[in-house]
């Protein structure tokens, strides 16, 4: 069975059944949540716990700032525990995330983006990921500093494992509504928050930048996603640490990086040049 690409192409993909199953059962668990046996206050704590250290410390602060591009620097047993935390968000594993990543920034919004917004915004937040999409082919080539450290080919190839483990101690701990809160409602909400990114912020919002694609500063995504939604600055500034660059753009993984630094635990932390900042109108 193939997918027709959006846009008016007449080139099909294949769908990928087993995303397709992965994702829908992930979803289909979540449900549970409604069932009032599975509710406890303890576990949606539990799930906003997780939340913030899987989407927050581990996608935004991990896969992206700090590996997909380098924006900061810390010791290798930090970064090895944030890119641990992303793979515990199961976006798949470390590889596949961030070299996706940089190939939407290299081709931002055209057909080589692996979730190109010109094709829509189903295109963009889910769809792209349910086909046999060409671009992951590419990800080798986008991820040749990564592709040799055997921590990062540990969490890329055990990345499902790691989250059956985690859902075990879950239940240990507080038996199936731990689990359902912990694991399904927590991985739907940070997959799309995250997938929001992608999509809405191609979409939504404001351009502060003349970034030469459809990104925005949505300022709903980047509360959902600890600054993310700062898209059109990102996008103006791929290599700067700080998304929010003013007063009223809350960027808390920025606040993160700061308090890291102030620890003596982040350092070579990259930035807009100032002269540029004056010229955008930001500093």
């Amino acid at each position: 069975m193939t997918a027709a690409l959006p846009n008016n192409s007449n080139e099909k993909l294949p769908l990928d059944w087993g995303v397709i199953l992965y994702l829908g059962i992930v979803h289909l668990f979540a449900l549970f949540a409604f069932l009032p046996q599975f509710f406890s206050w303890q576990a949606i704590g539990v799930a906003f716990l997780l939340y913030w250290i899987t989407g927050g410390l581990g996608i935004t602060l991990g896969f992206h700032r700090l590996v997909s591009h380098r924006s900061f620097s810390v010791p290798k047993w930090i970064e090895y525990v944030l890119v641990f935390c992303g793979t515990l968000a199961c976006q798949g594993g470390p590889f596949g995330w961030i070299g996706l990543h940089r190939m939407h920034h290299k081709f931002s919004d055209t057909h080589e983006d692996p979730h190109d917004s010109n094709r829509g915004f189903w295109w963009s937040h889910i769809g792209w990921m349910m086909v046999d999409n060409p671009a992951k082919k590419e990800i080798p080539r986008f991820t040749k500093d990564i592709s040799d450290d055997p921590f990062y080919q540990f969490c890329d190839k055990y990345f499902i494992p790691i989250q059956v483990v985690l859902g075990l101690g879950l239940f240990a701990l507080g038996g199936w509504s731990f689990v359902i809160w912990g694991i399904f409602v927590r991985l739907v909400l940070v997959f799309h928050f995250t997938w929001f990114v992608n999509s809405a912020t191609h979409k939504f919002g404001y351009q502060s930048h003349e970034s030469k694609d459809h990104s925005r500063n949505c300022w709903w995504v980047a509360l959902l996603t600890f600054g993310e939604g700062w898209h059109n600055n990102h996008h103006a500034y791929q290599y700067s640490a700080r998304h929010g660059l003013q007063w009223w753009e809350v960027d808390l993984t920025w606040m993160t990086i700061r308090l890291l630094n102030i620890l003596g635990l982040a350092s070579d932390i990259k930035l807009p040049p100032s002269n540029q900042m004056k010229q955008d109108g930001v500093a």
